[in-house]
């Protein structure tokens, strides 16, 4: 198994704290401020995991990459780690008759970009989604870039790569889970029409093209978010993160109490 390098605080945090893949060494810049790697260190230390503290010069010379260039980006801190560990597809459902609960999931149909997949894979955390499935074949990967841009979410959600997206989903359908997909083409519903109570999967389409043809045709219904401005369209992330937030409500926000949210 490969390995990778996670750095920014929330990101190494949410790491640590959900364990869910192995975990190496921890890289500490000893010249950063102290105090906000405090949870970090703990998290480590309780974990076993070496800590590896470094003079600035040093971290940056384990940490230089395209993307990770030391200090201020990734605030100090890194991790490295085994590579993303995906799951087999009943492992999403399987979530769910662990909470006793309706499945919730979250499709992408061939979206690329990394901001894109780890923004919606947050939101998809936060409102309690059983699980995520990707294409495998010019389908988006867990990467260091995705897991950032989620803040470290994707660490506590179960996600499955699939050979091909349309036999996935129409062996979710025969497991009684409706799907829904988000599309602003002929035959689609407005938000507020649809039923998104029950079992549930949301099905998202590619940022420049949308849903493929077949995607679509398998999908049960379509919807899509109704808009007053100036402008017809939203980001693909930020459509998804509305959708699902309008499902978690029609589910009547089931599970744990809700919590407030800042915003970061």
């Amino acid at each position: 198994m490969s390995t990778e390098l996670l750095t920014r605080r929330n990101v190494v945090r949410e790491a640590l704290r959900a364990h869910r893949r192995p975990l190496h060494q921890l890289l500490i810049d000893r010249e950063q401020e102290q105090a906000p790697l405090q949870e970090i260190l703990q998290l480590a230390e309780q974990a076993r995991i070496p800590i590896q503290r470094l003079s600035r010069s040093e971290f940056r010379a384990k940490t230089s990459n395209p993307q990770t260039s030391g200090g201020e980006v990734t605030q100090g801190v890194a991790l490295r780690a085994s590579s993303y560990p995906y799951v087999d597809l009943q492992d999403l459902t399987a979530v769910a008759q662990t909470r006793n609960e309706a499945p919730f999931l979250l499709l992408l149909d061939l979206i690329q970009s990394p901001g894109n997949i780890g923004r919606m894979l947050r939101t998809a955390e936060a409102v309690g989604v059983h699980g995520v499935v990707l294409q495998e074949r010019r389908g988006g990967e867990i990467t260091p870039e995705v897991v950032e841009a989620s803040q470290g979410a994707s660490e506590h959600l179960a996600i499955a790569r699939v050979p091909n997206l349309v036999q996935t989903m129409r062996k979710l359908k025969a497991e009684n889970i409706w799907l829904a997909g988000l599309d602003l083409g002929a035959g689609a519903q407005p938000v507020h029409k649809t039923n998104l109570k029950g079992a549930l999967g949301i099905v998202v389409g590619n940022e420049g093209e949308g849903l493929r043809r077949l995607v679509r045709e398998t999908c049960d219904f379509l919807v899509f978010l109704p808009m007053r401005g100036q402008i017809d369209s939203l980001n693909a992330a930020i459509a998804a993160s509305v959708l699902m937030y309008q499902a978690w409500q029609a589910r009547d926000y089931i599970g744990n109490t809700p919590r407030k949210s800042g915003n970061e």
